[in-house]
């Protein structure tokens, strides 16, 4: 059952807005003239079945999601091997650990790596 509602018309950005890479995603998606839907995860909590979506629209496990080598995620935590509900509450917990932005227009979604890759939806 999907959670997120999505649309051709917007991009939906997930987003840490104390990041860089979101900051100026967001900026250069504006800059387009995109209609953006802004979650801004350390503002508004995402929930377990808007985590397991965006994991599964990105064909990833939700441990994927984690940046394990993010300060955030090292200053707190050790490597580890847990079940999906544990992820999903570590990163509910953490936002900042979240792989982040994550874009979604319609049925594309993508994790932006650099800010030129929301073009590609």
């Amino acid at each position: 059952m999907e959670e997120i509602a999505t649309s051709n018309r917007q991009i939906t950005l997930f987003y840490n807005s104390d990041s860089k890479r979101a900051k100026q995603t967001l900026a250069y998606a504006k800059a387009e003239g995109y209609p953006i839907r802004e979650i801004d995860m350390l503002k508004t909590k995402v929930t377990g079945t808007q985590l397991a979506e965006l994991a599964d629209k990105l064909q990833l496990h939700i441990k994927d999601l984690v940046n394990q080598e993010h300060p955030a995620y090292t200053s707190l935590f050790e490597p580890h091997n847990l079940s999906d509900n544990d992820w999903i509450k570590m990163i509910q917990h953490n936002p900042k650990i979240m792989k982040q932005p994550i874009a979604l227009r319609g049925d594309k979604t993508i994790l932006v790596e650099t800010p030129t890759d929301i073009l590609k939806l």
